[in-house]
């Protein structure tokens, strides 16, 4: 598994991928700079949140495109075969790229994240705000809850990586996974409080009550409010949104892992 793990390392390092990682970062960083000056009353918590949020969907694209560069477009070309002929279980090539991709994600979100504490350091001058941002270990906390929402969105990938014949099939799939998985913790709540009193939504409850089951709340790894408001998320809270995104890592990399071993590459 370590072999695989580090080739995908370094055909990520080789690629255009950190090119892509530096232009993305200085372009969100720019934005979260500009977006400061539609606040004058809290111009680094509007910074902060518009970069947190963009912060998160660069992660969510680097996954995909990682898992189509590294996994999809082996198996589509058929170089995968030269993988195979290691004396090892399918499996660790499955499990070696997986964290291969998790480990490049990780290098993003540092790059990315400490672009943005700069950013958000710079912006709003001399002005004193009502709320500080938290830009110590609240704001990387948040950073790493994006990392995990992120090596969740890249597992369920690669588990479609490893059956799909249409080359674009992970990447959209990934993104409708990413937005569902982002807004259903929102949606589930809002229609628990009885949705305003409106029977003709009320009557998707028992169909998103059901989604529940098969799609992960992504939200819980949203603690963006710790860092602009100072409204630190509860100790539980915290655990279960972690152990449910582990929890989901490991059935979708044992599905991937058992579809890749059956798959006939001839």
């Amino acid at each position: 598994m370590i072999t695989f793990l580090t080739s995908a390392w370094r055909a990520g390092l080789r690629s255009r991928s950190i090119q892509g990682i530096l232009i993305l970062g200085a372009v969100l960083v720019g934005v979260a700079y500009l977006s400061a000056s539609f606040s004058p009353r809290q111009p680094r918590t509007v910074a902060l949140d518009v970069g947190l949020s963009g912060l998160r969907i660069t992660l969510i694209l680097f996954a995909l495109f990682w898992v189509q560069e590294l996994v999809g477009r082996e198996i589509e070309r058929r170089t995968v075969l030269f993988s195979l002929t290691y004396p090892v279980a399918r499996g660790n090539y499955v499990l070696g790229r997986y964290f291969g991709v998790v480990g490049l994600l990780a290098l993003a979100a540092m790059l990315m994240g400490l672009l943005l504490w700069l950013a958000v350091l710079t912006t709003g001058g001399e002005y004193e705000q009502s709320f500080v941002v938290a830009a110590g270990a609240p704001y990387w906390i948040t950073v790493f809850g994006l990392w995990v929402d992120a090596a969740v969105v890249a597992a369920f990938a690669l588990w479609l990586s490893t059956f799909s014949t249409v080359p674009m099939l992970p990447l959209a799939l990934g993104l409708a996974f990413a937005a569902g998985g982002k807004s259903l913790g929102a949606v589930a709540e809002y229609l628990a409080k009885g949705a305003d009193g409106d029977p003709e939504l009320m009557r998707f409850a028992p169909f998103i009550n059901a989604i529940q089951w098969i799609l992960p709340d992504l939200s819980r790894l949203d603690w963006r409010a710790w860092p602009m408001y100072g409204l630190a998320p509860e100790a539980l809270a915290v655990v279960l949104g972690l152990v449910l995104a582990a929890s989901y890592v490991a059935v979708l990399l044992s599905l991937a892992v058992i579809t890749f071993s059956r798959r006939d590459f001839q």
